[in-house]
């Protein structure tokens, strides 16, 4: 078991990352709570409490209410906060409930904007059960939900009092999902580690066998990495702003694709290709270390296909997040393990590296295609 430790000038809590934690979770959330007396209420989905519904409630003499939100980014907007919103001052829950967050990136994100906003804040616990939330969005207290213009562009910081990532329940996750979660580990390793890189590179088939050894190294690793950064820039005036590599022109591609035709982490490798192509163009990085990044990235795929222009996808990151006074901000690598925050990208520039890998889409796509034909 890893236990990483996140202090921020607003929050302070722990990552604990191992196997069997849902045995102990009722016990858990008692002592965050100090013993005081509260009520649980869970936020998941139809489809994770289906798979682990009897487990998590296997420690608790009460049952916690249980809201269900349904799975994908469709439903993580307004509109689904408001519902629940109802739904839990129905229930009777006041300033002293307790928020846990169960399922993957969406349920994370809808939870703790929840948390932030019901009665002007109540506390909350993150409990992952993708690849994905734990390396990625279950740490570092971003919470938000879409608008029709944009991705994450309604939402607040608000930090969990504890993240519990349990190891156990990426036994039940589907290849592509382990494989899409994988790509921010990548991004990770891009970022600031290049030893979790070398691991991915050195131990692929380990990894993505789904071996649980593997996969907590992975996890932990991952995390060290986010809860660093966090830690030194909470609220993404600077240092934070790195771990957006990849997801400029990836929440484009999402925007694009009406967020239906690829999952969180395909859309990230795909623009961590874009942004990997960007810096080779502008010198910042060596053919072969770019070579060695996108060739991990697809090593970890295959990544769902898509149809789109580089016009339309260019066009769409106007409403990226991360535009401060009408300037975008990219991240491009420098080697493996270090990136730049480069702000004046031009149009031209992101057509041409958005153009090229649109066309290593549309080759490996068809790779894949073929391969399943044979």
């Amino acid at each position: 078991m890893s236990v990483i430790h996140l202090k921020t000038p607003s929050a302070s809590y722990d990552i604990t990352i191992g196997s069997g934690l849902l045995r102990t979770l009722s016990s858990r959330l008692k002592k965050l709570r100090d013993k005081k007396p509260f009520r649980t209420f869970v936020v998941t989905s139809p489809e994770i409490w289906g798979l682990w519904g009897r487990k998590f409630l296997e420690s608790f003499a009460e049952p916690p209410t249980v809201l269900f939100l349904p799975a994908g980014e469709a439903h993580k907007r307004l509109r689904t906060l408001e519902s629940l919103t109802e739904q839990m001052a129905e229930a009777g829950a006041d300033r002293d409930a307790l928020l846990v967050a169960f399922g993957g990136g969406v349920v994370g994100d809808v939870t703790g904007f929840l948390a932030a906003i019901y009665m002007r804040g109540v506390p909350y616990v993150q409990i992952p059960t993708t690849l994905l939330a734990q390396v990625d969005s279950s740490v570092g207290g971003k919470t938000g939900v879409n608008l029709a213009a944009g991705k994450n562009l309604v939402g607040s910081f608000h930090h969990p009092l504890a993240v519990l990532a349990d190891i156990d329940l990426l036994g039940t996750l589907p290849a592509a999902e382990l494989h899409a979660g994988l790509q921010e580990s990548i991004k990770a390793g891009v970022i600031r580690d290049a030893s979790l890189f070398r691991y991915l590179e050195r131990n692929a088939d380990t990894v993505l066998s789904g071996d649980a050894k593997a996969l907590a190294h992975v996890v932990a690793a991952s995390v060290r990495v986010k809860a660093e950064v966090v830690a030194s820039d909470e609220r993404e005036s600077g240092l934070r702003m790195i771990l957006n590599y990849g997801h400029t022109v990836g929440h484009a591609i999402e925007a694009a694709t009406g967020y239906k035709q690829l999952l969180h982490g395909e859309a990230v490798g795909w623009g961590s290709i874009a942004a990997t192509r960007l810096g080779l163009m502008r010198g910042l990085i060596s053919d072969a270390e770019a070579s060695r990044i996108i060739s991990l990235i697809l090593r970890y795929g295959p990544l769902s296909g898509f149809t789109a222009t580089a016009e339309k996808l260019v066009a769409l990151t106007s409403s990226d997040k991360k535009n401060r006074s009408g300037t975008l901000s990219f991240i491009l690598p420098t080697g493996i393990g270090a990136v730049e925050i480069v702000r004046d990208v031009t149009k031209a520039e992101l057509l041409e590296a958005t153009a090229w890998m649109l066309a290593l889409m549309r080759e490996k796509t068809r790779g894949t295609a073929a391969k399943k034909r044979a």
